[in-house]
């Protein structure tokens, strides 16, 4: 059997659509979670421009956590490189839920 190299690497460039709201949690790591905007454009197979917006929900730990609350606010640009994550829980009416973020591990406010 062959093994396959496996990669998990996000890149995107875009915009906040809301400030970063940063919990401490009880073990004193901190986390930072918002959305964050990128558009596509493209022509369509008649010629016309066509746009796409895409919305990513985007965690952040540790020092970048920290960053993003200091200077982290909607509207503002940033360039991510970070991983999927996929999680799975419960939902207060008891049915299960699943969400795919970007983990961020490096970014750089434009």
């Amino acid at each position: 059997m062959t093994t396959i190299n496996q990669m998990n690497h996000v890149n995107l460039i875009g915009q906040m659509t809301n400030t970063p709201k940063v919990v401490e949690l009880e073990n004193g790591r901190r986390i930072a979670r918002f959305s964050m905007s990128t558009k596509e454009t493209y022509l369509d197979d008649e010629g016309k421009t066509k746009h796409i917006n895409n919305w990513h929900q985007i965690t952040a730990w540790g020092k970048w956590a920290t960053i993003l609350e200091q200077l982290g606010a909607k509207g503002q640009a940033l360039a991510i490189e970070g991983k999927l994550r996929s999680r799975f829980y419960k939902g207060k009416d008891g049915a299960s839920k699943s969400v795919t973020e970007v983990e961020v591990n490096d970014l750089i406010i434009l």
